[in-house]
């Protein structure tokens, strides 16, 4: 089967789309990467450029062997990041089940709402590092501590999200809802939650980037435990500013996939 004349090629086409899509993100990468060098070789600041990532003997092998364990603490930048990632999973599912259900209950409860939106807003406004010391007191331990301040980190985004998709369903929905009297469950799967699912998941998005942004903090200051966060610690300490380099690397990968992530899903499910 030949194409019909003048027509583009799919491939072609799907080409041109790709380059088009990527071409001007990569283009500012490579722009601030040349920058960067530029300034560090000019000296104007002490910070070592992306170069060094590379010509840095410790980090080069960081880079090149990801995978190593020799016990530990001291491990690959795969298991340092995968350790802080496994964290994340659990307490942002925590924080998910959580604040979505507890969100319903405040945005279907007006007293409830009444009575605890101004704690939830007071709460939320903690940033993430007040929350170690709390947690160490409290937990008397690194890693339940780590766990906590992630989950009190993501769950408020999702709570309050929720709660607000909750009271923004049109008033006619409900009206209608009592009219032909219809069962709780079938107004949760068919009422509630599809009218308050855009919000659940803007409140899932914004809280997975607080996730990951708060178990780095947390573990910069919780010593004696792998992950990214303490690495980065570490490598500060003995002044291999390359290797922090490397692992901010690491995070801002990690960062965007899940983000990406969350993105997809959202997507895919809130259009059914």
């Amino acid at each position: 089967m030949t194409l019909a004349a003048g027509k583009p090629a799919l491939g072609s086409m799907n080409f041109k789309k790709i380059f088009k899509d990527a071409f001007p993100p990569l283009l500012a990468i490579a722009i601030f990467l040349l920058l960067w060098e530029l300034l560090s070789l000019s000296k104007i600041t002490l910070l070592p450029g992306p170069s060094s990532i590379w010509t840095d003997e410790r980090t080069r092998e960081l880079l090149l062997y990801p995978f190593y364990d020799r016990g530990g603490i001291d491990k690959g930048m795969f298991w340092q990041t995968f350790a802080s990632l496994q964290r994340v999973a659990v307490s942002y599912t925590l924080a998910a089940i959580v604040g979505i259900s507890t969100g319903i209950l405040v945005g279907t409860t007006p007293i409830m709402s009444k009575a605890l939106d101004p704690l939830f807003l007071f709460l939320r406004t903690v940033p993430p590092l007040a929350w170690v010391p709390i947690s160490l007191a409290a937990l008397n331990k690194n890693e339940p501590a780590a766990l906590f301040v992630i989950f009190i980190t993501a769950v408020w985004p999702i709570l309050i999200n929720t709660a607000v998709g909750v009271k923004e369903i049109p008033q006619d929905y409900n009206n209608v809802a009592k009219v032909i009297q219809i069962s709780r469950q079938k107004y949760f799967f068919k009422i509630l939650l599809p009218s308050a699912l855009p919000y659940i998941f803007t409140g899932l998005r914004v809280a997975i980037s607080l996730a990951w942004l708060a178990i780095i903090a947390a573990e910069i200051v919780m010593s004696g435990i792998v992950g990214i966060g303490f690495f980065i610690w570490e490598a500060y300490q003995n002044n291999y500013i390359s290797e922090v380099i490397l692992a901010l690397l690491y995070i801002g990968v990690v960062g965007l996939v899940l983000d990406t992530f969350m993105s997809w899903l959202q997507s895919i499910i809130v259009k059914r």
